[in-house]
């Protein structure tokens, strides 16, 4: 199982990070962190990296959920998706939630993966 779910999109880098934000809100998510990856790695390392974002995601109502029914499961929020930009080309990956079920027996965290798995693809396909 691939741990994101990903496309490539004909979009500029700002454009994409924007879009992914609106579509991301569309499905009840709300960005609650924002990792300028490139420019942290030039700050601290000073070294040049692609355009590279990732957005700390989080739905409240499953993340609530989840929380009841696996206090752990915190480890594994946000769901992060990435958009960056390399060779010239745009892609954005969202988190597949369906690991969740690969690593735990909990059956109220595997029904809420499959959902959240949903949303994700409908917010990756809607860029």
């Amino acid at each position: 199982m691939e741990y994101g779910i990903s496309k490539k999109v004909n979009l500029t880098y700002e454009q994409a990070v924007e879009k992914a934000t609106e579509e991301l809100k569309k499905e009840g998510f709300g960005v609650l962190t924002t990792i300028d990856v490139r420019e942290t790695i030039k700050k601290k390392l000073d070294k040049d990296f692609d355009k590279y974002i990732i957005l700390g995601a989080c739905n409240p109502p499953f993340a609530y959920e989840a929380l009841m029914a696996e206090e752990q499961i915190g480890i594994l929020m946000p769901c992060n998706v990435i958009v960056y930009e390399r060779n010239g080309e745009v892609k954005v990956s969202g988190f597949n939630a369906g690991l969740i079920s690969m690593i735990s027996d909990n059956p109220k965290l595997t029904e809420l993966s499959k959902v959240l798995t949903e949303k994700m693809k409908k917010v990756i396909d809607s860029i």
